[in-house]
């Protein structure tokens, strides 16, 4: 029996030689360096795609010294899943450490799009690698965002998603996410009719805009004996959630069923539980935090919709890398999950996440 040895990697003097170029050459195409002329880029390109190279950017990079810092731009404003986030920020520069990734939070006044866009502004090659942005999209932030790729700092939207950038953000698909949410409280309602009341933080942000068209769509067509009410808006408030919800409630004798789609649940979830709200009311929430795990074991909460903060700290981490070292990531990886917690899963659940956090190829 014949043993074929394994093929060796091609080298960069193999694309020196297939593209027609000196080593030297292939180098500053491949760091992406000024003085090479178009012509000779793609026939790097070519020579590249044709022989399957694969850069080795560990070795590259500890060879140069090179390192990563990334920021995290987060609301200042926050509850329970964004103290989540934070943690795993924390987890991540112990998990990315051997790749030389430092990550930093740094906290924005989400309703100031100027604010925003003055920090994003101060921003440069020199200070960050990349940025991760978790903010309304406006267009002083759309601007912003634009200036500070083209100062050569990577960018993407961290959760909150923008526009101009649907092909590079990390996040649940939340059409998706609503859809998934009107589903499940419409198969828990089951034969009965009435109204269902709908909770939001703002209306302003694009993931609430998208996930109440995906849950619409799907009571519309697959539960028309259900009528989603209009929008309400708390602004993370208590004294304007209890107000609201609590007026909602008197006006809606017929109440069935009540979606949260803030990615904060507590306050209002605390209201419905101050105002004593029948458990027959089916109560659907977002995101995994202490609060609505305790709310599903003691039945006040039905079911969650949730997406994993560590998956989408070690997602946005991977994907600013990947722009700085212009090289693509694997989509399977990138791929945020959306998960559906009930009672009777949650603690199985969470093992498994604990365990996920000791090793980046968990996801």
């Amino acid at each position: 029996m014949t043993i074929q040895k394994p093929t060796l990697r091609p080298t960069t003097k193999d694309l020196a030689k297939a593209a027609g170029v000196s080593r030297a050459t292939v180098d500053r195409v491949l760091n992406g360096r000024e003085g090479v002329k178009q012509d000779t880029v793609d026939r790097v390109n070519k020579a590249i795609a044709g022989l399957g190279f694969v850069r080795n950017l560990q070795a590259a990079n500890l060879a140069k010294s090179q390192s990563y810092r990334f920021v995290f731009a987060l609301p200042r404003s926050g509850d329970q899943f964004l103290q989540q986030i934070i943690e795993r920020i924390e987890e991540a520069d112990t998990l990315f450490a051997a790749d030389h990734v430092w990550c930093d939070v740094h906290h924005i006044d989400e309703n100031d799009p100027h604010s925003i866009s003055s920090y994003l502004g101060s921003l440069s090659k020199d200070d960050v690698s990349g940025v991760a942005i978790m903010s309304p999209e406006t267009p002083q932030v759309r601007d912003a965002i634009t200036r500070l790729q083209e100062r050569g700092v990577a960018a993407l939207p961290f959760i909150s998603n923008q526009t101009m950038m649907d092909a590079h953000w990390v996040g649940i698909d939340n059409c998706a996410a609503g859809a998934t949410a009107g589903l499940l409280l419409g198969q828990f309602v089951g034969a009965r009719r009435g109204s269902v009341m709908v909770i939001a933080e703002s209306m302003q942000s694009r993931d609430s805009m998208e996930r109440r068209m995906g849950f619409d769509k799907e009571i519309n067509e697959n539960f028309p004996h259900l009528h989603a009410l209009p929008s309400l808006e708390t602004y993370g408030q208590a004294e304007r959630a209890r107000s609201v919800i609590s007026t909602n409630l008197r006006a809606n004798p017929d109440t069935v069923g009540i979606y949260v789609m803030a990615s904060e649940a507590r306050i209002p979830l605390s209201v419905l539980k101050e105002l004593d709200v029948a458990p027959s009311i089916i109560k659907i929430a977002h995101e995994r935090t202490p609060f609505t795990q305790q709310a599903l074991r003691d039945r006040i909460l039905d079911g969650v919709i949730a997406q994993d903060a560590g998956h989408l700290v070690r997602s946005a981490i991977r994907r600013l890398k990947g722009i700085v070292d212009r090289r693509q990531t694997l989509g399977s990886q990138e791929n945020i999950r959306i998960e559906i917690l009930l009672r009777t899963n949650i603690q199985a659940d969470r093992r498994e996440q604990d365990q996920g956090r000791q090793a980046s190829t968990s996801d």
